[in-house]
């Protein structure tokens, strides 16, 4: 959830028709529910401005997708020392590559997904969540290399092809609805597009990715390793009855698939440079540079985002917190907090918005942002000492409680919806406001980002032990598996390194 001010100019006003949303939609209704705001309405988002790159050697085309991606994935990740060791892996990789003239050019992206990809320019991003669950320089290097395979044999050419007609669609749509979430809905079609490769290109990346990564000295099962772990980080994923929370946050398994296929195909090229009782010593040596490099980044949420911490929400950049009602999974993105409940029934969203001071919140409810509201349910309240308004609004399928509550400058929109309302649920989602208030000193200076933490395993350690260091909410150990690329059956040894996640 971002916290810097977007474009104040008025904006056409669109309507919701509720009556239309069903199951199959509910997660864009979530992540779209809210129409065009009314003129005298200014969207506000909820992200920190990019940090500034070096861009002096980009056209004005490159230029122009660099921003879109950095604004897609929360701008640049600053880690000098991350950032060498990546740099020097490329140059590596160039050195031995078909293309040894090719100019490649970096850059970390602050973002918990696990992606990474190329343009036809040779600019390479990666993400930190990447970063984060490698465990070596080979299954590191596997990554690079793949995206350089791409860029060799040109599916990143043909892939700006696809984006161009992508964005000229997102260009269209924003001209007829000017609705600053179907214009991110865009850009996320324009983002999949970006990362989409046919199942024979990517087969081929990872057979020249392969082969580059092993010339250059690497592990050539790096890429099986790294493929294996994201098939397993996949299964941690929660399940939300088949539901996406956040359709706008492709990664690199939607983009790039872990399928059985792929890592047999890999196993095969790899065996070509290399046996697998061979690898022993690169990848010891691999790794202890490696984890060297990332001990200490951030894991998952960035601060300027807030944060999701079981059911609690905390932003302490904006000063506020709330807590989802009981049985609700959030997912904190760059638009608005989304939450769907286990099982299925309930979901919530909350947005921030900018609304005139002289404008009552219970006149901005019915004010034309969304259709369907009974004008009987519309009432003032009180939150924590803040002014507030709650109202509701039926549809054919879904009922939905809504909430405005004014915060300083902004109004915070609360959507609950709830596939039949009845004063249960609106007990339920009135508690779960009711926890929205200001954050104490003390708490903003305690919401600190998680980070990782490279320990050395000690003679009595165990994988059920130093799991239970993790700071997870839930399946420690399934979770301190996939981060050390462990399977069910490995232990630990003493003397080696591992990787948990910290406060």
């Amino acid at each position: 959830m971002d916290d810097a001010v977007t474009n104040s100019e008025p904006r056409r006003t669109a309507r919701l028709r509720i009556a239309q949303v069903g199951i199959a939609v509910l997660a864009l209704v979530l992540a779209a529910c809210t129409a065009s705001p009314p003129a005298v309405e200014r969207q506000a988002s909820l992200r920190a401005p990019a940090k500034p790159t070096d861009t002096t050697d980009m056209s004005p085309a490159a230029l122009r997708e660099h921003q879109r991606i950095l604004a897609a994935y929360g701008g640049v990740y600053n880690d000098p020392r991350l950032q060498a060791m990546i740099e020097q892996a490329v140059e590596r990789l160039v050195a031995a590559s078909e293309r040894p003239d090719l100019h490649y050019k970096v850059t970390m992206l602050n973002s918990q997904s696990i992606n990474a990809f190329a343009l036809p320019t040779g600019q390479i991003y990666v993400t930190r969540g990447l970063a984060a669950l490698a465990n070596d320089e080979s299954e590191l290097a596997s990554v690079l290399a793949h995206e350089m395979g791409h860029v060799v044999a040109r599916h990143a050419a043909i892939r700006e092809e696809q984006a161009k007609q992508a964005a000229l669609v997102g260009r269209v749509v924003s001209d007829v609805i000017s609705d600053p979430e179907v214009g991110a809905l865009a850009l996320a079609k324009s983002k999949l597009a970006l990362a989409s490769f046919s199942r024979a290109q990517e087969f081929e990346a990872d057979a020249i990715g392969i082969g580059i990564a092993s010339r250059a000295g690497y592990d050539p099962y790096g890429a099986v390793r790294f493929l294996t772990s994201m098939e397993h980080n996949s299964e941690l994923r929660p399940q939300q009855s088949g539901v996406a929370i956040d359709p706008r946050a492709p990664d690199f398994l939607s983009s790039h698939p872990a399928t059985p296929e792929r890592i047999s195909n890999a196993v095969a090229n790899a065996r070509q440079y290399s046996g697998p009782t061979t690898t022993g010593t690169v990848v010891g040596r691999d790794k202890v540079a490696y984890l060297a490099g990332i001990d200490g980044i951030v894991f998952g949420e960035d601060p300027s985002e807030g944060f999701v911490r079981g059911r609690r929400f905390l932003h302490p950049r904006l000063g506020f917190t709330f807590t989802a009602p009981e049985g609700f999974a959030l997912d904190n993105t760059a638009q608005a907090v989304l939450g769907v409940k286990h099982g299925g029934g309930q979901a919530l969203r909350l947005d921030v918005v900018r609304v005139p001071s002289e404008q009552t919140l219970a006149e901005y409810l019915t004010s034309g942002w969304i259709e369907n509201i009974d004008p009987r349910t519309v009432e003032d309240v009180t939150i924590n000492g803040f002014p507030g308004a709650t109202a509701a609004a039926k549809g054919d399928q879904w009922d939905f409680r809504l909430y405005a509550i004014r915060f300083g400058s902004d109004v915070y929109r609360f959507i609950f919806a709830t596939k039949h309302r009845s004063p249960e649920t609106d007990r339920i989602f009135r508690e779960s406001i009711g926890t929205f208030r200001r954050m104490s000193l003390a708490e903003i200076e305690d919401a600190k980002p998680l980070r990782l933490q490279v320990l050395t395993v000690g003679p009595g350690d165990t994988v059920e032990k130093l799991a239970t260091r993790m700071a997870v909410a839930d399946r420690q150990v399934e979770r301190f598996r996939v981060l050390n690329g462990l399977e069910p059956g490995d232990r630990l040894k003493s003397g080696s390194e591992v990787k948990i996640v910290v406060e």
